[in-house]
């Protein structure tokens, strides 16, 4: 009765392996698409790109901008200013 039970549960348990459809391998060609399935995927593709041109475009955003305490400050107005060279001293200290 036992050999029959654990039979019975190994032929469900791989009876699910089996019921799965095929799995693409690496290197497998694809299979061929009716000219239904093309038309559908020419109108999916469509439809997203016109629903692409439906968002409003937003300008530029800066998401510290409320964390910040100062302005940002641009390069742009105003010249960087050379900071002075100073000398170092390397070797012992007398």
């Amino acid at each position: 009765m036992r050999v029959i039970l654990a039979a019975a549960m190994i032929t469900m348990l791989t009876s699910a392996v089996f019921a799965q459809d095929h799995v693409q391998r690496y290197g497998e060609a694809d299979k061929e698409k009716s000219p239904i399935e093309i038309q559908a995927e020419k109108d999916a593709q469509r439809a997203y790109q016109k629903s692409l041109g439906n968002i409003p475009d937003k300008g530029p955003s800066d998401p510290w901008g409320a964390v910040r305490s100062d302005a940002p400050k641009t390069a742009a107005s105003t010249p960087a200013a050379k900071p002075a060279k100073t000398k170092t001293k390397t070797g012992a200290a007398n």
